[in-house]
């Protein structure tokens, strides 16, 4: 059996025969179909995550897959399509760049409705994210005019298409001319650079609602297209960790800084993610993949660490 595993932190993964896992009482034992590489698979493979997987190991946090063995109560019968993603894997235990793996029962969960392997392997994170982000963070109402920064990503892709579900008007703001292409549908696009359309925003102000995904030191100016009383939500740091705020011009702004802490949303994640598997099987939203061989997984990371993959990166073992 073939996996992809680092031997030394900051190295690249190295794809190579391994023995086939076992299964131990309480796991389940699938056929992995994709596995995601994420932005957390290159912080644990650097070394600098608080938590260490003992050397080498298969990296892979994330993944889809077929049931092949599992305990008579476990409710899962082989040929179940599942997600597989908690339960330490690619953290503390082998992950999912691998044929096959052994998982705990809780990292395992079957899908409703079936999914294109790749999206199985990679929807979780910005479908979820977008929903909590939107509802449950953002309070977001029917007819609200909502800005999304960083709309061509993943996560920013997600929020735009379930912004338009949900009856607001979106605009999508973008870094770079070429990622235009990649905003859904029905979406207004904003280039950054762009200082027209920029200081338009922060002169008319039209949001009622900003879903930030960028960070850094230009949050707290983008946080002014929105009007007083309105809400901005913020999901990521990619352009930077901290900003600078201004109490006075921040009180008089008055605009909310409300974080999206996905952590402490793990079980509402869970309980939207049957509604929205759903609705992706039906089409109703779409999630871009970019593909790669198991031997191409270094490449993959790469592109991940320099801000190249079209949505996400996921890799096929098979």
């Amino acid at each position: 059996m073939r996996a992809a595993r680092i031997h030394a932190w900051g190295a690249a993964p190295v794809v190579e025969e391994v023995p086939e896992p076992v299964r131990g009482e309480g796991e389940v034992l699938v056929q992995v179909d994709a596995g995601a590489v994420a932005h957390l698979d290159v912080t644990v493979a650097s070394g600098e995550f608080g938590l260490k997987p003992n050397l080498p190991y298969i990296g892979g946090v994330e993944g889809a897959g077929t049931v092949l063995e599992a305990d008579a109560d476990s409710g899962l019968t082989p040929g179940t399509q599942v997600v597989l993603r908690g339960g330490g894997l690619g953290v503390v235990r082998d992950g999912t760049w691998t044929e096959r793996v052994s998982v705990k029962r809780k990292a395992v969960t079957p899908l409703h409705a079936p999914l294109e392997p790749a999206v199985a392997a990679s929807f979780f994170v910005p479908a979820t994210t977008a929903c909590v982000a939107l509802h449950d963070v953002g309070r977001i109402e029917k007819g609200d005019e909502v800005i999304v920064v960083g709309a061509a990503g993943a996560v920013g892709a997600m929020v735009a298409q379930q912004a338009l579900a949900a009856g607001a008007r979106v605009t999508g703001v973008v870094g770079r001319a070429d990622q235009v292409a990649d905003v859904p549908e029905g979406v207004q696009t904003v280039e950054l650079a762009d200082t027209d359309q920029t200081e338009r925003l922060a002169r008319d102000r039209p949001a009622s609602l900003l879903v930030d995904t960028l960070g850094g030191e230009g949050l707290i100016g983008r946080s002014r297209w929105v009007r007083q009383g309105g809400r901005a939500v913020v999901i990521g740091y990619v352009t930077g960790a901290r900003v600078e705020l201004d109490l006075p011009s921040w009180l008089l702004d008055d605009v909310a800084l409300l974080p999206v802490n996905m952590i402490r949303q793990e079980r509402r994640a869970r309980e939207v993610a049957d509604d929205l598997v759903r609705r992706l099987s039906a089409g109703e939203l779409t999630v871009t993949v970019e593909k790669f061989g198991l031997t191409d997984i270094a490449t993959a990371m790469d592109a991940l660490r320099g801000g190249r993959v079209r949505g996400r990166a996921v890799v096929l073992p098979g």
